[in-house]
């Protein structure tokens, strides 16, 4: 699948990313130019990324290709019309079906709205996408990444980061949640850079699907 390629500013930061650390630069050496993930924003980003929650991302491409294709599935309001025995055929668990309704609810309810998301700082956004009940900081700040493209917002409790990093610096074990953020802290303010090319790498070195190659 062919994705564009990073725009100019973002291509300007990574650039600055690779006079940082070393073995950032050896990324798109190595792995190839950085393609451009996103998602939509907005209730679909977020059901994107409850479906990709504790599974591959193989089986989360899969069962969002499902769902995707059902009428209805991504706007609020007919969300919550769609039958559970067709989500369920679509591959999704029931407490992810209930995840997902209560996100619905919350857009409905307008406690969360695309445009006032998009308007809040990183720590807001988090702040307001993971007080949803089946929404957390990982599911807040990948929706941030990937829908608003925001540039250093960092995932590091994500199970992929931390063994790319592992394996890109020749650690001897994958580092915890707290050691991969305290890492990625030089590499302000443009982690979301940083993290998009750890996925890349881990893509390289693993031959496994992005999240996002269901799009």
């Amino acid at each position: 699948m062919s994705f564009p390629k990073a725009p100019r500013p973002a291509r300007i930061a990574l650039n600055k990313l690779r006079r940082l650390d070393q073995d950032l630069a050896r990324i798109e050496a190595e792995a190839g130019p950085l393609p451009w993930r996103v998602r939509q924003a907005g209730f679909a980003g977020l059901l994107n990324a409850i479906v990709g929650q504790q599974i591959s991302n193989q089986a989360a491409a899969a069962i969002w290709g499902r769902c995707s294709a059902i009428e209805g599935c991504l706007t609020p309001a007919t969300f919550l019309a769609v039958p559970e025995d067709v989500l369920r055929a679509a591959g999704l668990s029931r407490p992810k079906i209930s995840h997902a309704r209560a996100v619905a609810e919350a857009f409905e309810a307008g406690i969360l709205a695309t445009e006032t998301l998009a308007q809040m700082g990183d720590e807001d956004a988090v702040r307001t996408i993971s007080s949803v009940r089946g929404l957390g900081v990982w599911s807040a700040e990948i929706y941030l990444l990937f829908a608003l493209e925001r540039l250093d917002v960092f995932p590091a409790g994500d199970l992929a980061l931390q063994a790319s990093l592992a394996h890109l610096k020749g650690l001897p074990a994958r580092p915890t949640t707290k050691a991969l953020r305290d890492m990625a802290a030089p590499w302000a303010p443009h982690r979301a850079l940083a993290a998009r090319l750890l996925w890349h790498w881990w893509r390289h070195v693993t031959g496994r699907p992005s999240m996002d190659d269901s799009k």
